[in-house]
């Protein structure tokens, strides 16, 4: 047995140590090279593991790598997204955000930061190389000396807790110059430990490694998931921008309507058809009407701005909302909630990624608790340790395995004070508890925002429609009052009346066409299966209620 070690040390010195030696010494050649060789060779790695574990279910495997990394193909490029005219389109906001957001910003380099943790808890378990280099000159009265040496080796853990520590230490002055009458002298130094009770097993010691790998896939999970809300608030807010435009044009109207109509009762008043006090009431609401778009101007400005910011644009750049996208919505029609609450519900449990991940984050509290469980134990190592030094020669792979010294034996620690570890597993036992509650007040959490989403839809669906009869109802009430008003069988109260219900109308209308087509999205997200797409919009469901009903309890989930 001892013969095979030895041939095995030797191999490893042939065909371990020499590699590592040369390695080390590259790496002294390299050590000045650039910075950047460090940051390129991070992002391959922590992007290569983010693509390894992003899922099709997730969404489009696009925008999502940080500012400072060379962009994928499909990722959005900010420049040229602004037309010369300066009118921005929906699709263009969209894509300009996701661009330039910073927050979406943010959230990327979370993303990349949880990747980055797992890449070196992945090295945890690889082969850490080391080697030092040192020298000195020594002087007294009767000699002077020159010696260099060096100290070259490996740490390697296992995945069942042992541990490998190797080391060769060498002279590397004489070694290197080859002076023929001295010889290069080394020690060869290996320590295995084996856990035999705590600290054993992969499940225990690849803990810290399981947890980072689950970490990055709850990250790509939130990610995904901040894609699909950051989409319907941009919509949200674009549409918020255009509707205060279209409230802008509706008081811009309704003031010169007034103004028209306050005209028109001066000179009825002068000619005696009507009461002065009636010209004055015309005159009054002229007034107002112009306050109220001077204020409309303002608050949209207002809301111009911030959207800005949204889109890190400078508030000052020019910009101007498309006010054909109103048109668009229009053309897109409403949606009618034609499908069972109960079947949306069901869908949001299966792919809600949130709810994944807080489902995940359970199984998470149960394994700490039985590694807390476990570092309550005692300490039992099996150690083995060999020291070997060379002989004479030039060649430092000439150990003198058969004069070495050999070690094998136990090593046992007490659990005498395990005050701490007590602590620990008590608290591992109540996170477990804890947990549990965060994931069925999460379920809780992902049914009410769905039954939220479902009543709005159906809310802003009904109250389309009315604003919209009344819309047209309003349009012949001005115009038959103002007939009336012309005929003397109407006062000037009942036209005003008549044209601040119009407005109300009009206002009521496109805030309604708004609401529902936000809430149609925010529906969309709540069930789980609101799409984005590489541009930064959303797919469309061709038949929600067809895929909300081929959802079933026992479908595989993520």
């Amino acid at each position: 047995m001892r013969l095979m070690i030895v041939s095995i040390m030797h191999t490893c010195i042939q065909r371990v140590f020499r590699p590592i030696i040369l390695a080390v010494l590259i790496q002294l050649a390299l050590a000045g090279c650039s910075t950047d060789y460090y940051k390129e060779d991070a992002d391959q790695e922590v992007y290569q593991i983010i693509d390894e574990k992003w899922e099709n279910e997730f969404g489009a495997k696009a925008n999502y790598k940080i500012s400072d990394v060379e962009p994928s193909p499909d990722d959005i490029a900010a420049n040229q997204l602004i037309l010369p005219s300066g009118k921005l389109s929906l699709s263009q906001a969209i894509a300009l955000a996701t661009a330039q957001n910073r927050s979406y910003q943010n959230q990327k380099e979370q993303l990349y930061l949880a990747a980055l943790d797992l890449t070196q808890r992945r090295h945890d378990f690889a082969p850490q190389l080391f080697g030092s280099l040192g020298g000195d000159y020594t002087k007294n009265s009767s000699d002077e000396s020159l010696n260099a040496d060096g100290n070259f080796g490996f740490n390697q853990l296992l995945a069942d807790g042992a541990q490998i520590s190797t080391a060769i230490a060498l002279d590397w002055l004489r070694y290197l110059t080859g002076d023929p009458r001295t010889s290069l002298g080394s020690v060869l130094t290996t320590t295995i430990s084996q856990p035999l009770l705590r600290g054993r097993g992969r499940a225990i010691v690849q803990e810290n490694l399981t947890q980072a790998e689950r970490n990055t896939l709850y990250q790509i999970r939130s990610f995904n998931r901040f894609r699909k809300t950051f989409v319907v608030t941009v919509v949200n807010e674009y549409f918020g921008v255009l509707q205060q435009m279209d409230r802008v044009k509706n008081d811009q109207n309704s003031f010169e309507s007034r103004l028209a109509n306050q005209l028109r009762t001066e000179m009825m008043a002068e000619t005696g058809r009507i009461e002065r006090f009636q010209a004055d009431q015309a005159k009054q609401s002229t007034l107002q009407s112009q306050d109220l778009y001077n204020r409309s101007q303002e608050s949209y400005n207002t809301q111009l701005d911030q959207f800005k910011v949204r889109l890190a644009l400078p508030v000052d750049v020019q910009i101007e909302l498309d006010p054909n996208e109103l048109d668009g919505l229009e053309a897109i029609g409403i949606m009618k909630p034609d499908f069972l609450l109960e079947e949306a519900v069901q869908t949001a449990l299966t792919y809600r990624l949130d709810l994944a991940n807080e489902r995940d984050q359970l199984e998470d509290a149960a394994r700490k608790v039985e590694v807390a469980a476990d570092n309550l134990g005692a300490d039992l190592d099996l150690v083995g340790s060999m020291h070997v030094d060379s002989g004479s020669g030039t060649d430092f792979t000439n150990l003198l395995f058969n004069d070495g010294t050999y070690r094998l034996g136990l090593e046992l620690d007490l659990p005498l004070d395990r005050k701490n570890e007590r602590n620990a597993y008590r608290r591992a036992l109540i996170s477990l508890l804890q947990n549990e509650r965060n994931y069925q007040e999460k379920i809780d959490d992902v049914k009410l925002e769905v039954r939220q989403a479902y009543r709005d839809l159906r809310e802003t669906y009904s109250s389309y429609t009315i604003q919209l009869e009344s819309l047209n109802l309003a349009y012949r009430r001005v115009e038959s009052t103002k007939l009336l008003l012309q005929e003397g069988r109407a006062t000037t109260r009942d036209y005003l009346d008549a044209q601040d219900d119009l407005l109300t109308a009009q206002n009521a209308k496109t805030g309604a066409l708004i609401r529902h087509f936000v809430a149609r999205l925010s529906f969309f997200r709540d069930v789980g299966i609101l799409q984005i797409k590489p541009d930064g919009l959303w797919e469309q469901p061709d038949d929600v209620a067809f895929l909300l009903e081929s959802i079933t309890p026992d479908k595989e989930r993520m």
